[in-house]
């Protein structure tokens, strides 16, 4: 047994080169072999997103506080609120953020294949996002 205490690990801000506004990562646990899982908890403040991505064996998010936007590429935005669990297929292009006027946390939990948990992508522009 492992307990992953919290606030063992520093929180680190989001990079502008894979998030537009104010973004706020804290580590929860990362995998150690043969474990893949990956969690954090992510917190987004309005109109903060991060750019277009995917991740090899999918994304789940679980919507902790506030009033969220996510989107797969071809479909509609989505509003999500605490309590909402949103699941993205493996390779499957997408993004999420806060709304326009809401901050939103969510816990982002992936898994690594071959060393590899996420590919970014273009950032999502205004027009996208529907600010």
């Amino acid at each position: 047994m492992e307990i992953f205490r919290a606030g063992s690990t520093p929180s680190g801000k989001g990079s502008a080169d894979w998030f537009t506004g104010t973004v706020r990562i804290d580590p929860m646990f990362n995998p150690a072999a043969p474990e893949r899982l990956q969690g954090a908890h992510v917190a987004f403040e309005p109109g903060a997103r991060t750019a277009w991505h995917t991740h090899p064996l999918g994304q789940t998010l679980i919507i902790t506080s506030g009033v969220g936007r996510v989107q797969r590429e071809g479909g509609p935005i989505e509003e999500v609120r605490p309590g909402d669990v949103v699941w993205f297929a493996p390779e499957e292009k997408h993004w999420h953020g806060a709304s326009p006027v809401n901050a939103m946390t969510h816990i982002a939990l992936q898994e690594v294949k071959d060393g590899k948990v996420v590919t970014w992508m273009e950032h999502v522009s205004a027009e996208q996002y529907g600010a």
